[in-house]
C-alpha cells in the first residue's frame, strides 16, 4: 500500500498546539485532533473520548470513539442504537499480520468459546479485509463504522475497504477490544470513555 495521508470524514486534522477537549474546535491528543461531532449518514455523532495505545514504550495509535450519546458506561456504550464509529490515527508503521494479531487477540480476550464461535466466520471475513491492507503507515487514517441494516464498514481515506461485516453484534466484538472487560490498554480504554 502506498503511503497515504488518510481523512476521517473531516473530523479528525492534524494539527499542532493544544486543543482544550471541551473546545468547539474538537480535541486534541498526540497531534491528533477529533471534532466534537461528525455526521455518519444522516445522524450526527458526539466524541466520546480519545485514547493513545502504547506498546513496549512506542506510540502506535490514538483512537477516538463517536457515538449517538455520551456516556461513561461501557454497557451503555456498547449497546446503544444506531451508528458508531471508531477512528484510529496511525503514529507508527503497523503490518497488516501485527494489527491482524491484535485484534484477533482482543477479540479473544474478552468473549467466551461460543460466542467467539458465533462470530468464526465474521472473524476471518475481517482477517481477509485487514491483510488486503498490507501495512498501515504513521500518519495513516482509519475508520470502523458501524451503519445499522449494513454492518461494520472499514474505511481508509473516506474510501470502504471491502464489504460491510454484517450483525452488531461483531462490531460490538471489535468495541470491546478497547473497551471490553479485558481492554487491549487501560488508560486507552479510560480515554475513550471518557475518563482518561
Amino acid at each position: 500500500m502506498n503511503r497515504r495521508t488518510f481523512a476521517l470524514s473531516g473530523a479528525l486534522l492534524m494539527a499542532g498546539g493544544f486543543l482544550s477537549p471541551l473546545t468547539a474546535l474538537g480535541a486534541e491528543l498526540e497531534s491528533v485532533r477529533m471534532a466534537d461531532t461528525i455526521k455518519l449518514g444522516s445522524q450526527e455523532l458526539v466524541l466520546n473520548g480519545m485514547g493513545l495505545r502504547t506498546r513496549f514504550g512506542l506510540r502506535v495509535y490514538v483512537a477516538g470513539l463517536y457515538v449517538g450519546k455520551k456516556s461513561g458506561a461501557v454497557a451503555d456504550l456498547l449497546t446503544q442504537s444506531g451508528p458508531k464509529r471508531i477512528a484510529i490515527a496511525m503514529r507508527r508503521n503497523v503490518d497488516a499480520d501485527t494489527f491482524l494479531d491484535a485484534l484477533k487477540d482482543g477479540i479473544a480476550a474478552n468473549h467466551n468459546p461460543q460466542q467467539l464461535s458465533a462470530l468464526k466466520d465474521r472473524i476471518g471475513k475481517l482477517s481477509e479485509l485487514i491483510l488486503s491492507i498490507k501495512e498501515a503507515k504513521q500518519g495513516d487514517l482509519l475508520d470502523i463504522d458501524f451503519i445499522p441494516d449494513a454492518g461494520t464498514q472499514f474505511m481508509i481515506n473516506n474510501k470502504p475497504v471491502g464489504a460491510p461485516i454484517p450483525g452488531e453484534d461483531f462490531f460490538q466484538a471489535l468495541l470491546r477490544i478497547w473497551i471490553g472487560e479485558k481492554p487491549v490498554q487501560d488508560g486507552l480504554k479510560a480515554g475513550l470513555i471518557g475518563k482518561g
